[in-house]
């Protein structure tokens, strides 16, 4: 009887343990989900459902557009999605960079907001992402790519800025040639060009106007040449211009019409514009997905979030922005009652010529004995 216990006593642990084993090695469908399919790694697994995971719950969003507007977007794109937004705020030239050199390690998902030029630059290199948005037959064909590589969102026009205490609506300047006449001498307060990717715009398109037509930049050199010797000086930054115009220290500059309605509406400045009559350089600014990109659906959905009649609207009474969709209503009355006259350049001439033009220009024509020492 004993020995028969004993024995009994033995079977039961022993089918205890087989039982218990069993339990570890099974598992429920649920735990093993994330194991490898015949012919996959669990490593690849492991990898692959992570990435399914991350594409629907977080988007990566390169911009120079400033914290108040990438601040805004967040909110309002996690509210409407639940998608994570993470944005990185440089400028426009450094993104370029950044992207270029996360060739072959993509970060970001999307790059929001530069000149046509950068996004050119970027689509030749092959770092943006076919993408032909909803919204497509709202665009005009010159605010997008070609083969939709990138699209416009807004528009900046280049205008002639003055003090309206000091020059009257009559007076003002109506077109380039004007600024040139010796009756202006000293009254122009410029932003240094160099460092401004409005000022190289407005000087390369000074030359533009008649190389395009004898391919020699001479004549253009010659207007710069005369605009300098009515310029009072050169500012280091925008603040310095706006400030010293406002003041009355020269009473006209150059610069972007969004930029001066804002001055004029929000902090009180005696600023008003006039579109050049014969024709301005008209900005393009863009948003593209890029090649690669880590999380492309949730790039498609931001893409398209930012660009909605109700955001591009948005940017315009907020942010002073000018949309590049037709179909917007209810625009602010400075964008509706503005005629702009775009003026035609070769945004491939402007990318190939821009960087020797306004070498030139700092070298023989900027004068030097000018004190930059305050500006």
């Amino acid at each position: 009887m004993q020995r028969f216990m004993k024995n009994w006593l033995f079977l039961m642990m022993l089918g205890l343990v087989l039982f218990l084993a069993g339990c570890m090695a099974g598992g429920s469908d649920e735990e093993t989900s994330g194991e490898a399919t015949e012919g996959e790694t669990n490593e690849e697994a492991a990898s692959s459902e992570g990435e399914s995971s991350d594409l629907e719950d977080t988007v990566v969003v390169y911009s120079p557009h400033g914290s108040d507007i990438l601040g805004e977007f967040e909110k309002l794109f996690e509210e409407e999605y639940g998608i994570d937004m993470q944005f990185l705020d440089m400028g426009s030239q450094e993104i370029l960079d950044r992207v270029r050199s996360e060739a072959n390690n993509v970060q970001a998902d999307v790059w929001w907001g530069a000149p046509q030029l950068n996004f050119d630059q970027a689509a030749a290199d092959g770092l943006l992402a076919e993408y032909k948005p909803s919204y497509a037959d709202a665009l005009d064909e010159m605010y997008h790519h070609e083969d939709w590589m990138w699209s416009g969102t807004s528009i900046t026009p280049e205008v002639i800025l003055y003090n309206t205490q000091e020059i009257s609506e009559e007076e003002a300047p109506k077109d380039w040639d004007e600024l040139i006449e010796p009756k202006w001498e000293d009254e122009l307060i410029i932003r240094y060009p160099l460092a401004s990717g409005t000022m190289r715009t407005i000087y390369s398109a000074m030359i533009y106007r008649t190389y395009k037509d004898t391919e020699d930049p001479q004549a253009g050199y010659d207007w710069l040449k005369k605009l300098d010797e009515n310029t009072k000086e050169y500012s280091a930054n925008p603040e310095i211009m706006y400030n010293q115009v406002a003041k009355g220290v020269g009473s006209l500059s150059v610069w972007n019409m969004p930029d001066t309605v804002m001055l004029a509406e929000e902090k009180g400045y005696p600023f008003d514009y006039v579109i050049p009559e014969s024709g301005t350089p008209v900005l393009t600014e863009g948003i593209a997905i890029l090649n690669d990109a880590p999380h492309p659906k949730a790039a498609e959905a931001f893409y398209e979030f930012v660009n909605t009649k109700e955001a591009a609207k948005l940017l315009a009474e907020k942010y002073y922005r000018i949309p590049t969709r037709e179909d917007v209503e209810d625009l602010p009355a400075w964008i509706t009652e503005t005629e702009i006259n775009p003026m035609e350049i070769d945004w491939e001439v402007f990318d190939e010529k821009q960087s020797e033009w306004m070498e030139y220009w700092d070298n023989n024509i900027k004068n030097t004995e000018k004190d930059l020492s305050d500006q």
